[in-house]
């Protein structure tokens, strides 16, 4: 899918358990600079509804599972995030709905700016408008 895509991470694993370590720059390709997680989302709920203008996000299920829903003027994908070692890209111009939390989800948000409400189209109708100038065509 156009400016999105599932990142693997190095796992390293031992009697100990599992680290997963992420840097700016070499695991993901911007700086990160702000990180924030959601979690206790009713199974029944949706979260998102909205695609940025500049902000390129990684999403990682860092327990449980859920599925994100990713479209655009011409495409549309399901990812489903079940493992704490790979991440989604999710970068500017992609709408984004999650949704089928599993109870014990706890999602990872790791994003390249501050939170800015002006890079957020929350509105489908004017997201289209606004993503057909980039996608071209007019349909």
């Amino acid at each position: 899918m156009f400016n999105a895509s599932l990142v693997k991470f190095k796992d390293i694993h031992s009697k100990y358990g599992h680290l997963t370590p992420i840097e700016s720059k070499f695991d993901i390709p911007y700086d990160i600079k702000r990180i924030f997680y959601i979690y206790d989302v009713p199974n029944i709920e949706t979260r998102g509804h909205h695609a940025h203008r500049w902000v390129y996000q990684t999403l990682i299920c860092v327990k449980g599972s859920l599925k994100v829903r990713l479209k655009n003027p011409i495409e549309e994908t399901v990812f489903e995030l079940n493992n704490p070692s790979i991440g989604l890209m999710i970068g500017p111009w992609v709408w984004n709905e999650m949704f089928d939390y599993s109870e014990d989800c706890v999602l990872l948000v790791l994003a390249s700016d501050h939170y800015d409400e002006k890079d957020y189209i929350r509105n489908y109708d004017i997201y289209l408008e606004e993503a057909k100038k980039i996608f071209g065509g007019e349909d």
